[in-house]
């Protein structure tokens, strides 16, 4: 097997500093001829494209630090792409924000926060590298959701509005491209044990029972979605239950939620 065949993916990786980002890139790299990693925290991201290159000799690591919210930001990304030998085949949006906070009290600049990072972003990301992807013989775009990009919950209404854009642009654009040779898929991870999360939100998922997943266990994930035919994944069970319900049958998951309201109001920031 040559090289090419064994490290199909040159890849653009954004989040790349956060803790599913990370693993991402851990899980990605055996499979890869070259990765640029973007973010904005230089010395975790130098960090881990110093462990990546001991690692992976062979693959190229390269590394953007961006605010990908500006367009001076993603043009740098793109720049830097295209110093990379054959061009970028892979494009993973999985930079991302939360906040966890009743909507009434919410600032108004977070809320634009995170539908700029989660939403706004990958789509002008996107965007900017269609002409290099669909330059290739085969490319992908991978946008990372969540669960609540299905179903909404108390205390994320602005997370849910952005992560529930970011599925419907997905499935937008995958039919848009469907004749080309750019796959744009969707993978949605459940609750995952990282430093998005502040006090309450773990405080509020222990009480609940909430099942989540360590960033490992997505990398995982990903990489079985990765090498599969499927366009959407969600993680979880009774996570990818409940989605059904909430796309067929939306009271139920009403009721549901309801009964969790009280738990989730105590730890709910007003």
């Amino acid at each position: 097997m040559s090289q090419l065949q064994g490290r199909p993916y040159r890849a653009v990786l954004t989040g790349a500093a956060g803790g599913i980002g990370q693993s991402l890139a851990f899980a990605l790299a055996p499979q890869c001829s070259a990765m640029l990693l973007v973010g904005r925290e230089i010395g975790k991201l130098n960090a881990l494209s110093q462990v990546l290159r001991l690692r992976h000799p062979q693959m190229t690591v390269a590394l953007v630090v961006a605010d990908l919210a500006s367009d001076a930001g993603r043009a740098a990304v793109l720049q830097e792409s295209q110093n990379l030998k054959g061009g970028i085949n892979l494009l993973i949006n999985n930079a991302g924000l939360s906040d966890f906070h009743g909507f009434g009290g919410q600032p108004a600049k977070r809320i634009e926060a995170l539908i700029s990072t989660n939403l706004l972003s990958p789509m002008l990301l996107c965007q900017k590298f269609l002409p290099m992807l669909q330059a290739q013989e085969q490319a992908q775009i991978i946008n990372i959701g969540s669960v609540f990009g299905d179903i909404g919950y108390p205390g994320f209404a602005a997370y849910c509005a952005s992560k529930s854009g970011l599925r419907g642009f997905t499935q937008a654009l995958r039919r848009e491209l469907s004749d080309s040779p750019v796959r744009v898929r969707y993978f949605a991870p459940r609750a995952t044990r990282t430093s998005i999360n502040d006090a309450a939100v773990n405080a509020m998922n222990d009480a609940l029972k909430t099942p989540s997943d360590s960033p490992e266990v997505v990398a995982m994930a990903f990489m079985s979605f990765l090498g599969s035919r499927q366009n959407e994944r969600i993680l979880g069970w009774p996570e990818r239950l409940y989605v059904i319900i909430n796309r067929l049958r939306h009271q139920i998951t009403d009721k549901a939620i309801g009964q969790q309201l009280a738990t989730i109001k105590r730890y709910l920031p007003h």
